[in-house]
């Protein structure tokens, strides 16, 4: 859960600082997706909904284990997961017509 905060200027530091963690940690998993267009072979590769939902179900159990609601969890990565198929979809088209 973390540390119990006696202020409510302690929590937004708190949350401030994990803030900053989920950001670049955000920012290496994009560093990730947009390798990943280099490995995909059309479109259709890069919207992977088996791959899409095995995360998902990945993602649910870890937020079981940490205490997270389920359901944010996997509201959230739904939301982050359309971002970066939009993202590498546009990496996996500018890598194509480069190649052409």
């Amino acid at each position: 859960m973390g540390h119990i905060c006696s202020t409510l200027e302690e929590v937004r530091e708190h949350i401030d600082r994990t803030d900053d963690e989920i950001i670049r940690l955000i920012a290496e998993r994009s560093g990730y997706v947009r390798q990943a267009a280099a490995f995909k072979k059309d479109t259709a590769s890069v919207k992977a909904p088996a791959r899409v939902e095995a995360v998902i179900q990945r993602i649910r159990e870890k937020a079981q284990r940490y205490g997270l609601s389920q359901d944010i969890a996997e509201k959230i990565y739904r939301q982050m997961i359309s971002c970066f198929i939009e993202m590498e979809t546009d990496v996996f088209t500018d890598n194509q017509n480069e190649n052409h």
